[in-house]
């Protein structure tokens, strides 16, 4: 963002890019999830590097009408050629709007990634993560 001061063009950045008014939601959420993958990285590097992971904003509307309508906060893509790895997909909007603060959302998406993990391994969550619901 540049300013235009005294109507004279574009001189200088109202703020630079390094503060943090400079940062987005989708940036933030987005770091938050490589922290926990670098976390989860030192308990299970194999599974972590064996496994895509990918951020989305809302997951795809199933139109079907006699389904239940239910929150997705993740999902799980098996793959589908046999050199494809799985893909675990996070949802950013309903995982921040289910989110009190900064903090609920890091938690949020520490357990969503260690349940996608555990359904992908059929380990149990506190296995892959000691600290699973503290």
């Amino acid at each position: 963002m540049y300013r235009d001061s005294h109507g004279r063009g574009q001189r200088r950045p109202t703020f630079g890019f390094w503060l943090p008014q400079y940062r987005t939601k989708s940036g933030i959420f987005d770091r938050f999830v490589m922290n926990q993958l670098r976390r989860l990285h030192r308990g299970w590097p194999d599974l972590i590097d064996s496994i895509r992971y990918e951020v989305e904003e809302i997951p795809t509307v199933d139109t079907t009408p006699w389904r239940e309508r239910t929150i997705k906060y993740s999902s799980v893509r098996s793959p589908r050629h046999r050199n494809e790895p799985t893909c675990i997909i996070l949802y950013r909007r309903p995982l921040e709007a289910l989110a009190r603060d900064i903090d609920d959302l890091q938690l949020l998406i520490r357990e969503e990634l260690v349940v996608c993990l555990s359904e992908i391994t059929g380990l149990r969550p506190e296995e892959i993560d000691p600290t699973f619901h503290q």
